[in-house]
């Protein structure tokens, strides 16, 4: 027996907007979606998403703002909404045309491919070489995947399998953490700019700031607590490794950019990208370049992740126990544009099996202190190319708006 929900759904083709304040809404009448639950031990996911779509509906049409709160509220996520059986996805999901995979060009015809880098013997003579190529992938790609880095297999995929397990908890367990109050100890949410995004993502996220003062052990869940922490400790001493090679690939002391404090905030971010009954209408996770100096990832066997390359997406496919870095756009700013953030992006998941990805954000600590090209890498043939500001400054413009390209990076620039 089907839970009957009346909403407006977005059917396909997905080409029939019209814009009101840059807010799509579509040209149809209400249709009745049915939700045929599967079978499970925790039917309050299935309540709550009933209660979620039916307050969406009002007199006057669709009520984006109300179906967006009651789904928040309701804190099951989008692996809720999988787990009610729903055939199809709110509409708030759904994502204008031309933001969707379809209208970019293919990549079939490409034959770029993102760089792997083999980090065997970085501490020997081969370290030059090593340099080469990292600082190459960093300035045509601002993306590559490393192998042979030192961080153990089980480390790698006792980290995935740890969050994997915090997402498919039952609902009313995992939702004490579901909050949106970035910086505070342990969030699980959907979406950091759920309120603010023209559509949301079809994914669901864990996110803990590490570093510099990590949260008291007991506000991290127990699930993942070891793993999560061992994998941050990898990470800081990977990082490390790969910041002095940034710095010699920019011609100044291999100190330099830890100087600027850049391996110091770290923040942790999980994403959980289940199963997707239209995965053609929506995203998991918008194109974008990330704010900060690097970012430290690993992925499960589903794939997904694209970088923007030219005019093309590639696929950064998954390789077993490979570690992807890319540029974040502070480290593009104080290397003068030596280095490039690039915009990436998710697509929504058609497998069964969920994608699982989890990154360290490496961020700069010192917040009021000026940020800027750095003076070594300015001259009167290549005079500095972003304006300065502190770190207060830049992330209140990042937390402002939604994932939007390299919209932040262009603030900034002179």
């Amino acid at each position: 027996m089907g839970i009957s929900a009346q909403i407006f759904l977005f059917p396909p083709p997905p080409h029939r907007f019209h814009h009101n304040n840059e807010k799509a809404f579509p040209l149809q009448i209400p249709h009745l979606l049915e939700f045929k639950p599967r079978l499970t031990d925790h039917p309050t996911p299935v309540k709550r998403l009933q209660m979620t779509i039916g307050a969406a509906t009002t007199d006057h049409g669709y009520d984006r703002a109300t179906a967006v709160k009651q789904f928040d509220d309701s804190k099951i996520g989008v692996k809720g909404l999988v787990d009610s059986g729903a055939a199809t996805i709110p509409p708030f999901f759904v994502h204008p045309p031309e933001n969707l995979p379809n209208s970019t060009p293919s990549t079939t015809s490409s034959a770029s491919v993102i760089p792997i880098v083999d980090l065997t013997g970085i501490d020997s003579d081969r370290r030059s070489h090593i340099g080469e190529q990292i600082r190459d992938a960093a300035r045509e790609f601002g993306f590559f995947q490393v192998i042979n880095h030192g961080v153990p297999s089980d480390v790698i995929n006792g980290t995935i399998g740890a969050m994997k397990a915090f997402n498919e908890q039952p609902t009313e367990v995992k939702s004490q953490f579901y909050h949106r109050e970035m910086g505070r100890g342990v969030s699980f949410s959907t979406n950091f700019d759920l309120f603010r995004s023209k559509a949301a993502s079809w994914r669901d996220t864990v996110q803990m700031k590490l570093g510099p003062t990590p949260p008291p052990l007991e506000q991290i869940p127990e699930i993942f607590r070891r793993e999560a922490l061992d994998w941050d400790e990898h990470v800081k001493r990977l990082s490390e490794v790969l910041m002095g090679i940034l710095s010699e690939g920019l011609g100044v002391k291999t100190e330099r950019l830890k100087e600027l404090s850049f391996l110091e905030a770290r923040v942790t971010v999980a994403h959980y990208y289940p199963y997707c009954p239209q995965p053609d209408l929506t995203m998991g996770l918008t194109s974008h370049s990330d704010p900060g100096a690097l970012t430290v990832l690993v992925q499960n066997h589903v794939g997904g992740l694209q970088v923007k390359h030219g005019d093309e997406w590639l696929d950064v496919k998954p390789v077993p126990d490979a570690i992807v870095i890319n540029i974040g756009d502070i480290l593009q700013i104080v290397s003068n544009n030596e280095y490039k953030s690039v915009e990436h992006r998710v697509l929504a998941n058609p497998e069964q099996d969920a994608r699982i990805s989890i990154a360290i954000f490496l961020n700069p600590s010192k917040r009021e202190d000026l940020y800027g090209p750095l003076p070594e890498l300015i001259s009167p043939e290549k005079p500095a190319l972003f304006r300065q500001f502190t770190l207060t400054e830049y992330m209140q413009r990042f937390f402002s708006k939604e994932l939007d390209g390299k919209s932040l990076i262009n603030f900034f620039s002179l």
